[in-house]
């Protein structure tokens, strides 16, 4: 960073520096050896504390060059050393006082130097790289100082006052909390310390003279300790001490315990105080139990959900900066003037607030750190953040040598020439002019990137982006318009029932739960009403546009909407307010949709398209998230990206927190079932694609249920005892399968459709546990299955995993929870009913032990493949059917519809179909055997010639017909019944294949 003194371009301002400089050093008795240094002259040109510094200690130099301290910072240990050694002499506050200032000059004066000659040092271990490693070497010396002093007046003053104490015996300490900068391990050169003092619980000292109730205790050693470090003597201070980041600033307690804190960020926690709790970190004390401290205090910090209200906090924010900058005329103030060291942060701080409650690696308390994780997650472009990374550096770099000229707390550029020379020589810039045009360009990119994220409510917003309508809709929200001329702004617009949507709208603003917001809520619902009744009208208009162009040939959003075509705004509207009133106390929700213009148009076109979809949103607002990224809302990942995806989510939880473990299973359910449906609304997924990524979502689930449940049966009694023969391959411990049966083993799972499972085990029967509290193997494997019902049943305010029917397993609801693998096949074998052989047909492994997997997916071969009486099969899987069609037809009570499941020629009837078929011939035909889904059935009997293709093609058409409708009218809620008419010729074919094949047993195999 230095530039040779004798550089030409140093104009006479610098020379003169120079000089007075050199006259000033001739005068200090310095050592030979320190008088040589070459970056002595430079060093003191541009810093008068570290020219005044040794003059007042000519030693100062030679200590830190014995220590090589010029060229290398000293580690933390060296420097916790040092304290130790210099306390153990103090016998009197004033000896500490005295003791901690002269140390933190002379490493002061090291840091100092070894930033203003990086050049020089750039060879050795630990030089200064950038203003990243000065800040962490200022961070550390305020640490050290505070822990040393903390450390020295509580031993001190034990036998006046005694000492704090745990139930369990050990001594408590104040607990810390370093805040801003010294949190974030990042303080500027001269920087105040802003500090948190909090104690774990109440209670009262022993062992002193005196015993004291905690909170004083705590109190007077919080004094204490500010005294020490914050006073100025003649020695100077130490670090000046800021406490109004404690919960109600000045005039409140200076400590506070933690249910006194739980209390008040709970019930009066205030926006700003989230953004300084982003960088608090325990810093001297008991460490533990600030850190303790900070997870109860994560939830009020940063959302679960993406918090689009905190753009909205930072722009109050940065507003009062900028009304601060321009009452007292701080443009040329680096800090908090445009496009300085706040904005840079703003922009990666409103990263972490919003997104922080998602993305965990987002909570740190570093901006560096924080900076790396944007890029990781490309949350900005790496351009951008490498640009915004430099600029802010260069800042930084500029901070540092304006409070490196005289120890003194500035940001202000220089208004004096000596001043400003001195800061460019410091920055190896040829001149003043120079250096100033860089800053200017800087900070007006700074100042790009802060407007872009974080626009200022000092200037206009893109409101207008949505149309001239705004207005008259803002007039209606506020209740401008009498009721006249609210519905006739309504009939306008296109709203059939103008009356009715009024009311909804005033019932909304006149509710309990609106009237009960705070200003600030308010605020957010009438930004956003607006905004949201001219987008739903702007989509409504574009619908009709879209009825020009063919479904198949329109874009995505078109073809979305074919969906509702037919929807008139009113039914938009009243899906839509539900939603509204459900996130009234969750106001970031507000922000999100009044931000983002995508996110409200996203919202509007799927819940015009669904009421179901309407009311998911509406009973979990988490899923707005999802809104903001289309990419990965119509196209929901493949099995490996949903592994990963999910195995992040569990990763940032710990293992023994099953409530955490399951919040996070259904978030990510609710969230991967959206988008299943938002692609399927879409037209962007043919109909199996849709069925078999819902099962797929089921499949990951329950794996990771299986997972957690056996690691936390494991955890208390131990593994199950062996099987009698075990092989040498790994895997093949005992242990449990989950078979899936009905929707979810054929890969037809449907929205909502419940999981048919059956439990499995390969544990030696009459084992037990090997773990201190011993099971009966069949005990743990029955109470493990129980684990993971209750794990995928248990109702919470998020819901419900899936709803689980146990009622296929052996003899039924009377049977064992859990059967070993070879009672379940002596049950196949000897004892089941041929209707439990038809749902064999669509059984399939899914989870748990990957051998009793494999060796299930044999048993069932075997069984399957078993010859049977095809004449008797075929009259009991009538018989069955009949008895189906008696209970579950709607043709004797609704002649006028048609259920697409259960009436004749419907796809029970296929089904059925495909069972018998298997049953039949899969004797002879074993590839029968290999699938488990209806449609991949009736593709191999084609290729078997069980049946005549053309009929089996008939069929195959219509069950997909039939399942696709299925789908939509399960978005749509409607149910399975369609109209009399419907899928007329689908019907004719499948009721002539039943009545061929089935009732009358004309056709057998081979024939055709």
């Amino acid at each position: 960073m230095s530039v040779s003194p004798s550089s030409s371009a140093s104009g006479a301002q610098r020379q003169q520096l120079i000089d007075a400089a050199r006259d000033a050093l001739a005068d200090i008795p310095l050592a030979s050896r320190c008088r040589g240094l070459p970056s002595l002259l430079h060093v003191t040109t541009v810093s008068r504390f570290v020219l005044e510094s040794l003059q007042r200690d000519p030693a100062l130099l030679e200590r830190l060059a014995e220590h090589d301290e010029l060229r290398r910072p000293p580690s933390r240990e060296q420097m916790h050393m040092r304290l130790h050694e210099a306390l153990s002499a103090c016998n009197s506050e004033e000896a500490l006082a005295t003791t901690l200032r002269t140390l933190r000059r002379e490493w002061m004066v090291g840091i100092i130097w070894r930033d203003l000659c990086r050049d020089q040092c750039a060879s050795s271990e630990g030089s200064v790289k950038s203003a990243w490693d000065t800040a962490a070497a200022v961070s550390q010396l305020a640490e050290v100082m505070v822990q040393g002093a903390l450390g020295w007046l509580e031993e001190f003053l034990a036998p006046r006052w005694g000492r704090a104490w745990y139930k369990d015996g050990g001594a408590m300490s104040l607990i810390v909390l370093g805040m801003g900068k010294l949190g974030a391990g990042e303080l500027n050169l001269s920087s105040d310390i802003d500090l948190i003092f909090a104690y774990t619980h109440d209670g009262d000292t022993q062992g002193g003279k005196r015993s004291l109730a905690h909170l004083d205790y705590f109190t007077r050693m919080g004094q204490k300790l500010i005294r020490a470090l914050d006073s100025t003597t003649v020695d100077g201070f130490v670090f000046r001490v800021d406490m109004r980041l404690r919960p109600l600033g000045e005039g409140s307690p200076l400590v506070a315990s933690f249910a006194a804190l739980d209390r008040y960020y709970l019930e009066q926690g205030r926006e700003w105080e989230r953004f300084a709790l982003v960088k608090a970190r325990p810093i001297a004390g008991d460490i533990e139990a600030g850190e303790a401290l900070l997870e109860r205090l994560a939830p009020f910090i940063y959302r679960r959900y993406i918090d689009y209200g905190a753009i909205q906090s930072l722009r109050d924010t940065k507003a009062m900066i900028n009304r601060e900058v321009r009452r007292r005329g701080l443009h040329d103030n680096i800090k908090l003037g445009a496009g300085g060291i706040r904005e840079a942060e703003f922009v990666v701080q409103v990263f972490q607030l919003v997104r922080g409650g998602r993305d965990t690696e987002l909570q740190t308390a570093s901006l560096r750190r924080a900076m790396e994780t944007l890029s990781a997650l490309a949350l900005l472009p790496s351009e951008q953040l490498t640009a915004l990374e430099s600029d802010y550096l260069l800042l930084r770099d500029v901070e540092h040598v304006l409070q490196a000229m005289d120890d003194r707390q500035t940001q202000d550029l220089p208004d004096n020439d000596a001043d400003r020379e001195r800061l460019a020589l410091a920055l190896g810039r040829a001149g003043w002019p120079q250096l100033e045009a860089e800053l200017d360009a800087l900070r007006q990119r700074i100042h790009s990137v802060f407007d872009a994220i974080i626009s200022s409510d000092d200037e206009p917003q893109a409101d207008d982006a949505n149309g001239p309508d705004v207005p008259e809709w803002h007039a209606l929200w506020q209740g401008d318009l009498d009721n006249e001329e609210a519905c006739a702004t309504l009939s306008q617009y296109g709203f059939v029932e103008p009356a009715r949507s009024l009311s909804l709208l005033r019932g909304l603003a006149n509710s309990h739960a609106a009237r009960a917001m705070q200003r600030i809520g308010q605020q957010r619902l009438d930004a956003l009403m607006p905004l949201l009744l001219a987008s739903i009208v702007s989509e409504y208009r574009q619908t009709i546009d879209a009825d020009s162009q063919p479904a198949e040939h329109a874009p995505s959003s078109a073809r979305l909407r074919v969906h509702y075509r037919d929807q008139p705004p009113d039914v938009v509207l009243a899906r839509v307010l539900p939603l509204i009133e459900a996130v009234l106390r969750r106001t970031a929700y507000l922000s999100l949709l009044r931000e983002s213009d995508g996110a409200r148009t996203q919202l509007i076109r799927l819940c015009a398209a669904s009421p179901w979809v309407a009311e998911e949103l509406a009973r979990y607002p988490h899923l707005l998230d999802e809104l903001l990224t289309p990419e990965t809302l119509y196209t929901p990942p493949d099995r490996e990206s949903l592994t990963t995806a999910l195995d992040m989510a569990l990763l940032r939880i710990a293992e023994d927190d099953e409530e955490a473990q399951l919040e996070a299973l259904r978030m990510f359910k609710h969230a991967q079932v959206l988008s299943v449906a938002a692609s399927d609304l879409a037209g962007l997924r043919p109909l199996m694609q849709v069925s078999d990524a819902l099962t797929l979502i089921a499949e990951v689930i329950v794996e990771r249920v299986v997972q957690i449940a056996w690691r936390r049966m494991v955890g208390r009694y131990g593994q199950p005892q062996a099987a009698l023969v075990q092989s040498d391959a790994p895997g093949d411990a005992p242990g449990m399968a989950v078979i899936g049966y009905g929707k979810l083993g054929g890969i037809e799972l449907g929205y909502g459709s419940d999981l048919d499972l059956v439990f499995i085990h390969n544990g030696t029967a009459g084992g037990v546990t090997d773990g201190p509290r011993q099971l009966d193997n069949n005990v743990f494997f029955t109470r493990l299955g129980q684990r993971i019902i209750h794990m995928l049943t248990v109702v919470t305010p998020s819901g419900v995993l899936y709803e689980v029917d146990m009622r296929l397993r052996p003899s039924g609801n009377s049977g064992l929870l859990v059967s070993s693998l070879s009672a379940f096949g002596d049950y196949q074998r000897q004892h089941a009913w041929t209707w439990e052989h038809q749902a064999l047909v669509r059984a399939r492994a899914i989870a748990g032990h990957s051998q009793l997997q494999r060796d299930f997916e044999q048993l069932r071969r075997d069984i399957l493949q078993q010859p049977r009486d095809r004449s008797a099969l075929r009259q009991e899987v009538v018989s069955m059917r009949h008895k189906m069609r008696e209970h579950l037809s709607s043709s004797k009570t609704h002649a006028d519809g048609f259920d697409l499941k259960q009436d004749a020629g419907g796809m029970v009837d296929i089904e059925f179909i495909d069972q018998y078929a298997v049953l039949a011939f899969a004797s002879e035909h074993p590839a029968l055997c290999e699938w488990s889904d209806n449609v991949r059935i009736l593709e191999t009997l084609s290729e078997c010639g069980c049946w005549p293709s053309d009929a089996i093609e008939a069929l195959h058409d219509a069950y997909l017909r039939y399942r696709d409708a299925n789908h939509l009218n399960a978005l749509a809620k409607r149910g399975a019944r369609v109209a009399a008419t419907a899928f007329a010729k689908d019907r004719e074919r499948v009721t002539a294949c039943w009545q061929h094949w089935m009732e009358e047993g004309s056709v057998e195999a081979g024939c055709r």
